[in-house]
């Protein structure tokens, strides 16, 4: 669900470059190649169309939210990044499978060792699902095909400022991530970065948030935005709210107003 909404909310425009760093290998699926359950979708352009600009997903895992969103872009270019070989390789099936490989490419690469390693040009967003935890002793040791997806060895500082790199000035960066670590991701954002917006996601209107979704500008000057949250059911048991089963359906994007 988080690489779902991660995509929604993603200001690419026909022919926008976005890189997403963080979603690992938690997301593979065994088995052969398929096409995602649900469609992540980009949401709604904060301009007019720019032909020629591409998204890149960094830490793509088996690509569905790299897929959904190139699905609902036709005029972007995408690439995903991941360092896991079976990851990567399921990625790349999933992409020919929706028939994207003209505009879709798969690459092996590793968060922590930098965006200056990939030898690529700057993009104009970052996306990020980093690592939940990158303290070993905070919970219990995941499976090692999932603890990618789980530990940031480098710790969140190393995803974002992987982000921070990779994209040119006036270029945006999103991460989705636990809600306990806004503070960590303002900080390591903020040096480079501003004119945030922040959507917290509840998993009931009454309920504290679990999750933030945060955009920053580089270079931006803007003042912090603290947008209404996305509630993800109407209560204990129920089925998703209407605007959360639109949006993991890709009828709609999550947007930033």
């Amino acid at each position: 669900m988080d690489a779902a909404l991660l995509a929604a909310t993603c200001d690419a425009r026909p022919g926008d470059r976005v890189i997403e760093a963080g979603c690992g290998v938690g997301g593979a699926l065994p088995g052969p190649p398929r096409r995602p359950p649900r469609t992540p979708v980009l949401g709604p352009g904060s301009g007019p169309a720019r032909p020629g600009e591409r998204v890149i997903e960094a830490g793509c895992g088996v690509g569905g939210a790299l897929l959904g969103a190139a699905s609902r872009r036709p005029d972007t270019r995408f690439v995903g990044l991941e360092r896991d070989p079976a990851a990567a390789t399921l990625a790349r099936g999933n992409v020919a499978l929706n028939g994207l490989e003209a505009r879709v490419e798969i690459i092996e690469g590793d968060v922590e060792a930098g965006f200056r390693a990939l030898d690529l040009p700057l993009f104009d967003a970052a996306i990020s699902n980093p690592p939940f935890f990158d303290d070993p002793g905070a919970l219990r040791a995941p499976a090692a095909e999932k603890s990618g997806a789980w530990m940031a060895d480098g710790g969140l500082a190393a995803w974002t400022v992987f982000c921070l790199k990779a994209v040119r000035e006036g270029g945006t960066v999103t991460l989705i991530h636990r809600a306990d670590r806004l503070g960590d991701i303002l900080t390591l954002l903020a040096p480079k970065a501003g004119s945030f917006r922040i959507r917290p996601i509840a998993p009931f209107a009454d309920a504290p948030a679990k999750r933030v979704i945060v955009r920053a500008i580089k270079t931006g000057k803007a003042p912090l935005v603290l947008l209404p949250p996305l509630v993800l059911h109407e209560r204990e048991g129920a089925g998703h709210t209407v605007r959360a089963e639109a949006i993991l359906r890709g009828e709609t994007g999550l947007g930033w107003s």
